[in-house]
């Protein structure tokens, strides 16, 4: 009986260090998650939000190295939620500045938090769209709406069970949100449409 203290020891200090591991990695879970959600919010203001995104990818990539030994922490969704955020963060950004979407693994975030951040991106940009449409700016509009649909068909090439990937209900969530769009989109030019007839006519008169 004499080993089974040994054994005791070892494991209560293997468990004791991976949950000091857990506390901070829930820290830093809520600080990227902080960051992604100021970036977003900042986005839709048009301000600068480099420093922002600079800071929560360093944070992404001291999280990644804390969690080297702990890869069932790192794939948890304790994790995964915050990387969501971020990855949702940084395609948003990349899209307003006309930029190529953002690498994962140059981010350091894995495939699946990657692909629900594009999807929660889709929704992102409807509000582009609708902004762009309430300026009478169609043609910019309809650019967002073109994005929209490609990164809608993008998401739908992943067919896989939920314990990969939970991804199902945001694609339903994306399809919906691209067919409203889509009618928001047709109506505003249908609308301009009009409206360019009834001057015409005005002019004549």
């Amino acid at each position: 009986m004499k080993n089974l203290e040994d054994i005791a020891n070892r494991i209560e200090s293997r468990l004791e260090e991976k949950d000091q591991v857990r506390e901070v990695a829930i820290k830093s879970s809520r600080a990227i998650n902080r960051l992604s959600g100021s970036i977003v919010h900042a986005i839709h203001k048009g301000e600068d939000v480099r420093a922002m995104m600079h800071e929560a990818l360093d944070e992404t990539h001291r999280l990644r190295s804390l969690l080297e030994d702990y890869p069932e922490i790192w794939e948890s969704g304790l994790v995964e939620g915050a990387l969501q955020e971020l990855a949702e963060a940084a395609i948003l950004l990349a899209l307003i500045k006309d930029e190529a979407f953002p690498d994962p693994d140059e981010m350091g975030i894995p495939g699946a938090a990657y692909l629900l951040g594009l999807a929660d991106a889709v929704g992102e940009l409807r509000r582009f769209v609708l902004e762009k449409l309430r300026e009478g700016d169609i043609e910019q509009a309809r650019k967002h709406l073109d994005l929209m649909e490609d990164m809608f068909l993008v998401l739908m090439r992943f067919d896989y069970p939920d314990a990969l990937v939970p991804i199902r209900r945001k694609q339903d969530v994306a399809r919906s949100l691209l067919e409203k769009t889509r009618g928001d989109v047709a109506v505003a030019v249908n609308s301009a449409r009009l409206q360019a007839k009834i001057d015409e006519l005005s002019r004549k008169l």
